[in-house]
């Protein structure tokens, strides 16, 4: 039985600047399995950014196939995409992208707005076991001033988690945060991965973030340089245990 989620054969991506053509991806091509946890890793030009942004269905290749759940995207309209993204996949971003004056409970129900598979009641039901999948509902009532930065990531990972999406796609999910919070939130995707399944790709330029996934593909001026297995996957509670109680402020 073909397991795969995530697949993309010869992605190339153009883009017309000026009277110059920049090749931001040369036919990069990789596959995502069922309950992985992937990260992806490049410099600033690698091509990682453009990447992303073809994974999260936000722009499509120039040639190239992207297949998310056996779906062809390149063949999705506009309207599509947008449903694919809503009900596929789950996003986290560094910034949090939370709405400033609404709760942690409406925030993580904002996804299930566009389904109308779901009515209010089944909303918030919905919305209250992510925010326990992620070990917040006590703060369901918070808005994000009332939230640390950990916290509130918290939050967006339960927005994610919501619609049940096939991958989480995590955009520097750490960048903002200290190092105890950083490995907080990693022993959280870790138990999301390897307790729930849930398929993860996590781009990150941190080596300690990556080294807490099954597998790193790092890119290279639009290519893949190395593709690899991450033989002894790091515990990442193991590592929040290790630090010194000093960091913890």
């Amino acid at each position: 039985m073909d397991d795969t989620i995530l697949e993309i054969k010869e992605l190339r991506r153009d883009f017309i600047m000026g009277d110059q053509v920049v090749h931001a991806l040369k036919g990069v091509s990789f596959t995502v399995s069922k309950g992985e946890f992937i990260t992806i890793m490049g410099s600033s030009g690698s091509g990682k950014s453009t990447m992303l942004n073809i994974l999260g269905c936000l722009d499509k290749p120039t040639n190239g196939d992207y297949l998310l759940d056996k779906v062809a995207v390149k063949t999705l309209s506009r309207n599509q995409l947008a449903e694919l993204r809503n009900r596929k996949i789950g996003f986290v971003f560094q910034a949090y992208n939370l709405l400033p004056r609404t709760t942690a409970l409406e925030n993580v129900e904002l996804p299930l707005l566009y389904n109308p598979t779901y009515n209010a009641s089944q909303r918030r039901e919905r919305a209250m076991h992510a925010l326990e999948q992620v070990r917040l509902a006590e703060r369901y009532d918070h808005t994000p001033n009332q939230l640390s930065g950990g916290q509130q990531q918290r939050v967006a990972i339960a927005r994610a988690l919501v619609n049940d999406p096939v991958m989480i796609l995590a955009d520097e999910a750490t960048g903002n945060l200290d190092t105890r919070t950083s490995y907080e939130i990693m022993t959280l995707v870790q138990d999301l991965n390897q307790k729930e399944g849930k398929t993860i790709v996590f781009v990150t330029h941190e080596p300690d973030i990556a080294s807490f996934s099954s597998r790193t593909v790092m890119l290279r001026d639009g290519r893949v340089q190395k593709d690899s297995v991450n033989e002894n996957v790091r515990s990442a509670k193991e590592s929040l245990d290790a630090l010194p109680v000093t960091d913890d402020y």
